[in-house]
Parts: structure tokens; sequence; C-alpha cells
């Protein structure tokens, strides 16, 4: 019998279950999807990490090393289980030249470093995982250059420098723990032990990267402040273990997330749906629910002819969504495998995504037995004598047409049904809510992060170009000579210098952390403030948000430096955003003899009408040691991958927002149409053209996607920001606010939503000639 009677439902209402089918089937697709890309994420970063013998403390250094003080140090620590130190040989870009020969890498934000394979840990990898060994002449280049050049095996770098040249050949591509990702503004390039030998003789600088493998990885932190706490070389960034990982996970692990939101935001769809069909098939057969109680047949046995019908439709959703997650998840896992390798594959790449599709299956029945319970305060009288406890609602008061200035009297009517049955129209509008928020988040998201100004979120103010002098011989004297140059400069409206050393910080516990400090006039090129201001004077500091909440401090709080031998008290007058270095940073005013200087760094605006083209190529000629950017191509080139893989899912999320809200108004209408069919044959009766009531049913629509895209974009703006900044913070990004197109945001974003809406309810009247010989209720 309920074989019988789901067939018969099916046949009657396909395009209601195909539609419900979707959403479940979609819901569970993108979940299954995000739960196999967290496992692939971390299966393959283990991997990575572990094939490449990963350190798990590294000192970056720019000067001369001391070995046997490094040996020294090593046999007296029993933490220590390798220790080796590596020599990078950093080239300007003007002097690299990739693919062709005749375009420089001047332009580039990147630090590039000629390297050899190590020969303890650290391994550079190829793209089978196997540990790089090249030739005399070849050369390994990381994956983001290949990706940014469309780079094959064979092509050609050239090293340029006065009357020296080098020419290598691509031999391999390199997977590299430790400078992967493209948030990191350092590349390890790797070439034979003979062609090192020559570069570092004719062609660059030498800089060291002081490595350490430890016996116990907990005890990571306890080295660190070990190391710190000696007189070992310290003249560069220091990185760990847990930094390389969430680095290499930041821009995928986002991604996931992201994913999932939507994902959930599908089911939220696919419930309202469900409950809107439940409702709508219950008053549609109440007089035969009527007829069922009173020969006797209980209230579980009649939901159980209900449910099996969605029991179908659920498992066969989640079955064929968890099938095609299969496939589907290679397109959001492709990143992954590019940059860290394909994992083996354990039995947790299809058990977890499989558990988490039966507990959506789970959740769908769970929530359908519960709308359900409605049949319980039917009684068999009610439902004979037609008493519709279910579909009755508190009339909304109406207003006349006289009352108005209205003079088209379909429209009138069309608007007024929504006033007046709004509960039941709020389903659609809440869906076209939903795919509104869908839509514009990710496109006002992905239009911020392309932005110049989301430098202010990578800890540093807008200006036209950035001049950075990493450690190198004579540092100083180089930067005064920037300075004086830029001084000089008849075409500089403004600009600001700022020198980032390493400060010994005591902790509340009396141990002492280094804490990386920019030191400048920061109210030139102003940073956005969470909380606070910037520092004014020499007793105030200013400190990124990730900073911020690992010391738990807050504006007006302390924290005490070790400046110039001696301990020093600083109040923090500001909390900013930082994506950048791990998102730990400072900014303080104070002056210092410092010797642990990083980097130096100077911000340029130019007068109007200088073509800022010309003038890096201008700076670059006269500046060769420094790298110097304009912001457009900094953030370009620091986030590319990010912004890459946001623009997938923006797309994805667009086509998948446009998708449901066509289904969900050709199933609405169409259940609209059905239940409606008794007046719209009275209102024919009458005099009303077809004509005249597919207009009456389109105005409806317009009301609603109108009120959708109107409360829709409200709360992308509102909420949006709050959660666009939740998956921010883990980046060091807590309260961003959308840089917005309003042209692509609120104009054709929403005509093509709004075209597709009301498209499709026009598709949708059509069927009204096949109700005009149905009777209402089936009388």
């Amino acid at each position: 019998m309920i074989r019988r009677m789901i067939k018969r439902d099916f046949s009657q209402n396909k395009m209601i279950i195909t539609i419900l089918f979707m959403f479940i089937m979609l819901s569970s697709l993108l979940m299954a999807s995000a739960s196999s890309n967290v496992i692939t994420l971390l299966n393959s970063m283990d991997q990575l990490v572990k094939v490449s013998n990963a350190p798990h403390f590294v000192q970056m250094h720019a000067g001369e090393v001391n070995q046997k003080s490094i040996d020294s140090f090593v046999e007296k620590n029993p933490f220590v289980k390798k220790q080796q130190t590596a020599e990078m040989v950093q080239i300007n870009g003007s002097n690299i030249f990739i693919k062709k020969k005749n375009q420089a890498e001047h332009n580039s934000v990147m630090d590039i470093s000629f390297v050899k394979q190590n020969s303890k840990f650290d391994f550079l990898l190829n793209l089978n995982n196997e540990v790089v060994d090249v030739r005399k002449g070849e050369i390994g280049v990381p994956i983001y250059y290949m990706q940014k050049y469309n780079l094959r095996m064979g092509d050609k770098i050239w090293v340029i420098k006065d009357n020296n040249e080098l020419e290598f050949t691509i031999s391999a591509f390199v997977r590299d723990v430790q400078m992967n990702p493209s948030i990191v503004s350092s590349k390890r390039l790797v070439i034979s032990n003979k062609d090192f030998e020559r570069i570092k003789r004719n062609f660059g600088e030498s800089e060291y990267l002081i490595e350490f493998q430890l016996t116990d990885e907990n005890k990571i932190n306890e080295f660190e402040n070990l190391y710190k706490s000696s007189n070992l070389p310290q003249k560069g960034p220091s990185i760990t273990y847990s930094l390389f990982k969430t680095l290499n996970s930041l821009t995928d692990g986002i991604i996931a997330a992201v994913l999932i939101i939507i994902s959930g935001l599908l089911m939220l769809i696919a419930m309202l749906c469900i409950r809107f069909t439940i409702i709508t098939s219950m008053e549609e057969d109440y007089r035969e629910i009527g007829v069922m109680k009173a020969i006797g047949i209980h209230n579980k046995d009649i939901q159980k002819l209900y449910i099996t019908k969605y029991i179908v439709i659920s498992a066969g959703g989640c079955i064929c969504g968890y099938i095609l997650s299969l496939f589907v998840t290679k397109i959001f896992t492709s990143n992954i495998t590019l940059y860290m390798g394909a994992a083996n594959k354990s039995i947790l790449h299809n058990i977890v995504p499989f558990i988490i599709t039966i507990l959506l299956f789970l959740v769908v029945i769970l929530f359908c037995r519960i709308i359900l319970r409605n049949f319980r305060g039917i009684t068999a009288i009610d439902a004979l004598q037609s008493r519709d406890k279910l579909g009755k609602r508190k009339i909304r008061k109406s207003f006349s047409l006289k009352q108005t200035k209205f003079t088209n009297v379909n429209i009138f009517i069309g608007i007024e049904d929504v006033i007046k049955r709004f509960k039941l129209f709020r389903v659609l509008s809440i869906v076209l809510i939903i795919a509104v928020f869908m839509i514009v988040v990710p496109v006002n998201f992905l239009y911020t992060i392309q932005s110049p100004d989301f430098v202010n979120y990578m800890g540093t103010g807008k200006s036209d170009i950035r001049i950075d002098l990493q450690q190198t011989e004579n540092i100083e004297k180089r930067f005064k000579g920037v300075i004086s140059y830029v001084k000089n400069d008849k075409e500089v409206e403004k600009y600001a210098t700022f020198v980032t050393s390493t400060f010994k910080m005591v902790n509340a516990d009396g141990t002492h952390e280094n804490l990386n400090v920019e030191m400048g006039d920061f109210t030139t090129f102003p940073l956005d403030y969470i909380q606070g201001r910037a520092p004014k004077n020499e007793n105030e500091i200013a400190l990124s948000y990730m900073n911020a909440n690992e010391l738990k401090k807050s504006v007006g709080d302390y924290i005490f430096l070790f400046v110039d031998g001696k301990e020093k008290g600083l109040a923090i007058s500001g909390i900013y955003q930082d994506v950048t270095n791990g998102g730990k940073t400072a900014k303080a005013s104070f002056s210092n003899n410092n010797e642990n200087i990083l980097w130096y760094v100077v911000n340029v605006d130019m007068k109007p009408k200088v073509d800022l083209q010309e003038k890096v190529k201008e700076y670059k000629q006269n500046f060769s040691s420094a790298k110097i950017t304009d912001t457009n191509d900094y953030v370009t080139q620091t986030l590319g991958e990010t912004i890459k893989q946001l623009r997938l899912v923006t797309q994805v999320a667009i086509l998948i927002a446009i998708l449901i809200s066509v289904l969900i108004t050709a199933m609405f209408f169409k259940m609209l149409l059905a239940k409606d069919s008794s007046q719209i044959l009275i209102m024919k009766n009458i005099g009303f053209s077809s004509k005249d009531i597919r207009i009456q049913y389109i105005t409806r629509s317009i009301v609603i996607v109108l009120l959708g895209i109107l409360i829709g974009t409200c709360i992308a703006a509102t909420f949006g920001e709050m959660l666009v900044s939740w998956l921010g913070s883990f980046m060091g990004a807590a309260h961003i606010k959308f840089v917005v197109n309003p042209i692509v945001s609120y104009i054709i974003c929403p005509a093509i939503l709004f075209i597709s809406v009301t498209a499709t309810t026009l598709f949708s009247s059509f069927t009204m000639k096949q109700t005009n010989d149905v009777k209402p209720n089936g009388e």
C-alpha cells in the first residue's frame, strides 16, 4: 500500500520531488566535499612535513655565522636532535629572468634565494614528493612561479649581473615546506652545488637559515626562548613548526570553511522546502486524513505514509551527493594536491564524508518527524467537516482598491495577496534572502581582498609605492641613501620611514619572548585600528590583533620590553589588524640603538599625475638592492593564491544561489497554483483573463524577490561582514570592512536574480491552463 501511494505521489509531483531531491543532493555533495577537503588537507600537510623532514625551529640571519658557537650551543642543549645551517644566496629580481630573457623579476614582491639541496633535513621536494636532485645547469623552481608564468619542464631561467650570465633549464618544480604559500614573501630555487658556488661568488649576498629539529615538538617554545636568550645569530625573523603548518593550511582551510557554510545554508533551504511541502500536502489531504482516523488508523501509521516518501527522497539525495563528491572533491583539493602532494588515502577519506552524509540524512528525517507532529492536533470530526486547523491563519487586515492609488487591478490583487498571506510567501522570501546573501558576501569579500585598501589588513598604511630593504651588508648606508633620494625627489608628495627590530619582551611569568616591533611615524600613512590609536610618544606601543589576543592585552594595558639593555614599560595605545608574519607584529615610536634590525621600509606617496609605473622603474634602477612595489602589486602577489581560490568559490556560490532560486520559485508557484485552483476558476468565471491572472502571480513574485534582495543585501552588509571577519580572525584580521563595487553587488547580481525568478514565475504561470478543469478539494 505504501509503495503504491509513493509511486502515485511521485508521478503526480515529479517537479516538487525532483527539486527537494536536488537540494538534499547539493547539500550532501558540498558537505561531503568540504569534509573530504579537510581530511585531504590534514593528511597532505602531514605527509609534506614528514617527507621533507621539516625543521621545528628556524632562525633567519643576514650576516656572518660562527658555526662553532652554534655547535657548542647544540652540545649543551638536550632538546636538539639535529642542526644544520643552510646558506642562501639572495639575488635581486632585476637580475633574474624567468622564461623570457627580456623580462626581469624586478616587479616581484618576493625575495628570491638560490640554494643547494639540504643534507640532513628540510628537503626541497619535486611534484612526486621526492627529494629534488638537480645537475649542473638545471634548476628546481617553486610551484608559485610555475603557476604564475605557466612554466614547463625545459623552460629557461637566466641570472644576469654586470658581465656575468648563467642559464638554467627547469628540471623540477619544488614543494617547500617553509615557503610554499604565496603569502610567504620568500622563495627558494634549487641548483647544483657547483652552480651554487659560482652564484655565491658573482651574483648575490649570502643569508642563512639556522635550523633545528628537536627531540620533542612540545618543547619548541621553551627552545625558542633559550635560543633568543643566547648570543647566537638573530638578525632576521624566526619561524616555528606550528607557523609552517598554519601558513600552509590557511587558504585551503578557509575555502573548506566557506564550503561548509554554503552547505549549511543549502540544508536550511531544504528544511524550509520540506516544511512547506509537508504542510501543503497535509492541507490537500485533509479529508483523507479524517477518513483514515475515522476508520481507526493510528497517528503513527498515517505519519509513516508521509515520512516514507521523505526517507526515499533524502536517502536518494544523500547517496547521490556522496557519490558525486568522490569526483567533485578533486576540484576543491586540486590546490592542496599541487602544493603539498596527494597523500596516501586512508580509510578516513571515505568514512568521514560518509558519516557526514548519514548525519545529514538523519537530520532531515528528524525534522520531518517534528513537522508531522501536527497530525496529533487533527481530529476525525474536524477533518471530515473541513475545519482546516493546519491551514487556518489569522487573516491580516486588508485594504480596498479605492483606498489606494493603484489603477491596475491585477497589480493591486498581487500585492494585496502577498500582504494577506505573507506566512505562505515567507518561505520563498527567506530562500531568496539566503540566495542574495550567498551571492553578495563572496562577491564583496573578493572585491575587498583585491582592493589596494586591503594593505590596511597587512599591517601597513596605504601608499603609492613601498620600498623594502632586507638585512644585508651596509644596509644602514643604503637606507640613508634611499631616504636622501626620496627626500630630494620633487615628484614626492610625502614619505615615511620605518625600521623593524627584534626586542625581548617580559611575559607575565617572568620568561622572555621575542617581539618584532616596527618603529616610525605612523601618522603620515595611518592604519585602521580596531581599538585605540597609533602610538604617538616613546612610551606607547600598538599590538596586532593576534599578538593582543595571545598576550591577553587590551588598550591601556602595559607590556615590558628590553630597550638598549633596560626594561621599558610601554602602554598599549591601539590594536590593529595584520595578516603578515603570522599575524604577530607591533608598532612603536621610540628610538633605540638596537642591533637586531630585521628590515627597513619606506612608504612614498607621489604627487597627482605622476606615472607610478615609470617612478617604480626609476627607483629600481637607482636602488638595485631594494624591493620596490606599488601597493596593487604588493596585495596581488602576496595573496594571489588566496584570491584565486576565493574567486572559484565565489563562482560556485553564485551558480548555486541562482539555481536554488529558480528551482524553489518553480516549486513554490506550482504548489501555489494548485492550492489556488478554485480561486483561479472563480476569477476566470467573473471575467479575468489568463493574462490578467498571470500578471497577478508575476506581481506576487516581483514583490517577494524585491523584498528578498533588500533584506538579503542588508544582512550581507552586516552579518556578512561579521562572518568574513570571523574567517579573517584566523589570519589576523578580525574586523574586515567590505570594499564594495556597487554596480556589481547592488545592480548586476540582484538583476540576474530578479530576472531568473521573474522568468521562472512567468514560465510556471503557463501551467494554469492545466487547472481549468480542476475542482477545489477534489469535489
